[in-house]
């Protein structure tokens, strides 16, 4: 895994580096490819969101680590940006850590209802390099703070307080996925995508 410095607030987890030239292609042929999911945490005076969890626990504690090796604050959020098991079944991670919120918008939640169990099995069987310590998952990721009606739109959306630091968390409309959640911190004017914008992808439901 690779981590670099959005700004003072942003810690990133990007394994697909290359195509951006960040990282040469011998360096991400050492395997940090192998974790297919790009993970965030947002640092603020009082605590931390993580956005995207990883695929499994033991997966999520080599982002856990990182952050302790930036702040101490308590990881009280977890968002997950969509349903996609590689995604989501590190969250227990964080919960362990004191987490007290795993935030989902409602097309998330349903497609987890729906669906959770299927993909999560398909997603291991087809993948499962990409689930190093599959396991450390204790089942499905249960969303604690389902936000909005699966309408798009920010009216429906939900505001997180990190002490200094405001995300603001919607659904803008399905992409990616049904229930697909963008994050925006205006201060820094950065915005986490989840994959409604992923490189030389298609459309998944």
């Amino acid at each position: 895994m690779l981590f670099f410095r959005l700004t003072d607030h942003y810690e990133y987890l990007k394994p697909f580096l290359e195509f951006l030239g960040y990282l040469p292609k011998s360096v991400s042929n050492l395997g940090i490819h192998n974790t297919n999911v790009d993970c965030a945490s947002i640092i603020g005076d009082e605590s931390i969101l993580v956005s995207d969890t990883t695929a499994t626990p033991l997966m999520a504690q080599d982002l856990i680590a990182r952050i302790r090796q930036v702040s101490d604050k308590p990881i009280k959020y977890v968002l997950l940006t969509h349903y996609h098991a590689v995604r989501v079944l590190g969250a227990s991670a964080y919960l362990a850590e004191g987490a007290t919120e795993v935030i989902a918008s409602k097309g998330t939640y349903d497609l987890i209802v729906e669906r959770g169990a299927e993909d999560m099995q398909s997603e291991m069987d087809r993948f499962p390099r990409l689930f190093r310590g599959a396991d450390s998952v204790p089942g499905l990721t249960w969303p604690t703070l389902v936000f909005g009606d699966g309408q798009p739109g920010r009216a429906g959306g939900i505001r997180v307080d990190l002490g200094g630091v405001w995300v603001d968390i919607w659904h803008p409309g399905a992409g990616h996925t049904r229930g697909d959640t963008v994050a925006w911190v205006a201060n820094e004017k950065v915005l986490f995508s989840g994959d409604l914008v992923e490189f030389e992808a298609g459309v998944y439901t």
